[in-house]
C-alpha cells in the first residue's frame, strides 16, 4: 500500500499524483496561498489532510505551518542548508518583514492579510534600516522575483488599486502574510543587528538558504 492510499480513498476524485504534486509544490515554493488560482486546489488538499502532509514532509526535514484564517500553508525547514542567499536577497527579505509588521500592527492590510508597499516607501525604509541604497530597475525586479519565488511577496503592475498607484509607479510590492512564518523572530533580531551596524558583512549570507532565506528559523 502506498503512503497516500488512505488519503486517496477518502478524497473524492483525487489521485495519488494530486497529493504528491501538492507536497512537492509546497516544498519547492515554500508557501502556497488559496488566494492564488494555481495554488487553490493544492492548498485545499493540504488543509483537508493536514496530518498526512505533516507526516509526508517530516522525513525531508520540513515542518508544516497552516494558517486557516488567512488560508496559506508553509513548509519550514528545520535545519539550515549549505547554499546561501546573497546579502541583497537577505536584506530585502528582512526589510519586507519589517514593513509587514509595521503595517499589520497599524491595521493596513487587506482581507488576505497582505500589505501593499509602494516603491518610494520601500526605497526609504531600505535605506533607513540597512544604510544602503536599494537596487533599482532590472536588478530590483530580479530581487523581487526571488521574494515571489519564496512566497514572501508578489508584484502588482496592472494599474489596479494599490499603494503607489496614485504616484504613477510602474508596480507595487504586495507583502504576503507567509513572510511572518518564513522569517521568524530570529530574522527580526538579525535585522536589528544590521540596523545598529549601519552596514552588513558578507558573511551574513552564510546564515541563509538559496531556496529559503531563513531556513531553519523559529517562526
Amino acid at each position: 500500500m502506498s503512503f497516500w492510499a488512505d488519503a486517496v480513498a477518502a478524497a473524492d476524485g483525487k489521485t495519488e499524483a494530486d497529493f504528491e504534486q501538492a507536497a512537492d509544490r509546497l516544498i519547492s515554493e515554500q508557501v502556497l496561498y488559496a488566494a492564488d488560482q494555481r495554488s487553490k486546489a493544492a492548498y485545499a488538499l493540504i488543509r483537508d489532510y493536514e496530518h498526512k502532509f505533516r507526516q509526508a514532509l517530516a522525513p525531508f526535514g520540513y515542518q508544516l505551518q497552516l494558517n486557516r484564517q488567512l488560508r496559506y500553508a508553509c513548509a519550514i525547514p528545520r535545519h539550515r542548508h549549505g547554499h546561501p542567499a546573497t546579502v541583497a536577497q537577505t536584506l530585502l527579505a528582512l526589510v519586507l518583514r519589517h514593513i509587514f509588521d509595521e503595517e499589520t500592527r497599524s491595521g493596513h492590510h487587506d482581507e488576505h492579510g497582505e500589505v501593499a508597499c509602494d516603491l518610494v516607501t520601500l526605497t526609504v525604509k531600505y535605506q533607513q534600516i540597512t544604510g544602503r541604497e536599494l537596487e533599482s530597475g532590472g536588478k530590483l525586479q530580479e530581487l523581487l522575483r526571488w521574494m515571489q519565488r519564496w512566497g514572501l511577496a508578489r508584484l502588482v503592475d496592472d494599474g489596479g488599486d494599490y499603494a503607489g498607484a496614485e504616484l504613477h509607479q510602474p508596480y507595487a510590492v504586495i507583502i504576503r502574510p507567509g513572510i511572518a512564518e518564513v522569517l521568524g523572530e530570529t530574522a527580526l533580531l538579525q535585522l536589528a543587528r544590521f540596523a545598529e551596524a549601519g552596514a552588513v558583512a558578507d558573511e551574513t549570507a552564510d546564515d541563509n538558504n538559496d531556496d529559503d532565506p531563513t531556513a531553519g528559523e523559529d517562526a
